[in-house]
């Protein structure tokens, strides 16, 4: 039995049809490993029964854990309220489900601790199983525009340490996307891969939907992708000023006479454009800059917790 405590931390949206198998995996483990812990469960405004599964389950079996129900004071999505349940949570360590979707065996709970315990602060799990393309491309592309070496990568779920909260703590109260956050604290960082059980993912359109708006402002805070494709066109751009400025000099000593007006049309036109974007890279760098600001205010607003409890 394990003497360190750790929270749990799981996300709840609209998951009644799959929580209590969630439940009956993970607690008994816990309980089986760890002397004490905490459970946490963000309610993030579930409109079926998810909630009274978790009040059902703690009140018909033996849980040696506090556990806390975070209710959201309305839907905000995995990201604010995942962020609201980790600055809830007392753990020396706190492991993160951002999903009660479950295609591992609870050996790989003990694997990431244990690897936590030999000189990580941030351990992630990751199925062996491909990903959908949309993810794959999403992590290929937030790689390579990435401001850090970093990479990031699909994972199931994770355990950080308290001094990891810490560090990201420091760095900006908010924070848009932990994954991106925990691997580029500068801390030591590791990933275990798992064999899928074959279990079929549970998908949650609103949690989708969310991702997708996550995905696009994850660019804009962690990647210089805007500026980049900025740059690109401004060269583009200079490219076609030269390319006329050679063909004008050339029609110069040409017996073949242009359309009248139609250099400095297009010449005046490139010349323009490439200006633009060239402010556009600078304004998208200040705003880059800008952007430091916004990460010291914490957007998650929390309704209440309640305690459940025999």
């Amino acid at each position: 039995m394990e003497n360190k405590f750790v929270s749990i931390v799981i996300y709840l949206h609209n998951d009644e049809r799959i929580l209590e198998k969630f439940l009956e995996l993970i607690i008994p483990y816990f309980n089986n490993n760890f002397k004490k812990y905490e459970l946490v469960c963000v309610d993030d405004e579930c409109t079926d029964s998810s909630v009274n599964v978790v009040r059902d389950y703690v009140m018909s079996n033996s849980v040696n854990a506090l556990v806390n129900v975070v209710h959201m004071s309305y839907y905000q999505g995995l990201e604010n309220s995942m962020n609201a349940g980790r600055d809830i949570a007392i753990g020396d360590f706190i492991f993160e489900f951002d999903t009660v979707s479950i295609d591992f065996d609870s050996d790989i709970i003990i694997k990431l601790y244990e690897k936590m315990l030999s000189g990580y602060d941030v351990v992630s799990a990751c199925s062996d199983k491909r990903g959908k393309i949309s993810s794959r491309i999403f992590y290929s592309l937030f790689n390579f525009t990435s401001r850090s070496n970093e990479k990031i990568g699909p994972e199931t779920f994770r355990i950080i340490s308290r001094r990891a909260i810490n560090r990201i703590k420091s760095m900006g109260q908010y924070i848009p996307y932990r994954k991106a956050m925990y691997m580029n604290c500068g801390l030591k960082t590791a990933t275990i891969s798992y064999k899928s059980n074959g279990a079929k993912d549970y998908i949650n359109s609103s949690v989708q939907t969310g991702r997708l708006n996550l995905a696009l402002d994850s660019f804009i805070y962690f990647t210089n992708i805007l500026e980049r494709i900025s740059m690109v066109i401004s060269f583009l751009f200079l490219f076609l000023i030269v390319g006329t400025g050679i063909y004008l000099i050339k029609d110069c000593f040409s017996a073949n006479k242009p359309v009248e007006g139609w250099l400095s049309t297009m010449g005046f036109m490139a010349i323009g454009f490439w200006g633009v974007f060239v402010l556009l890279s600078i304004v998208l760098k200040y705003l880059s800059v800008m952007l430091n600001l916004i990460f010291k205010n914490q957007k998650y607003l929390v309704e209440g917790i309640e305690k459940i409890g025999k």
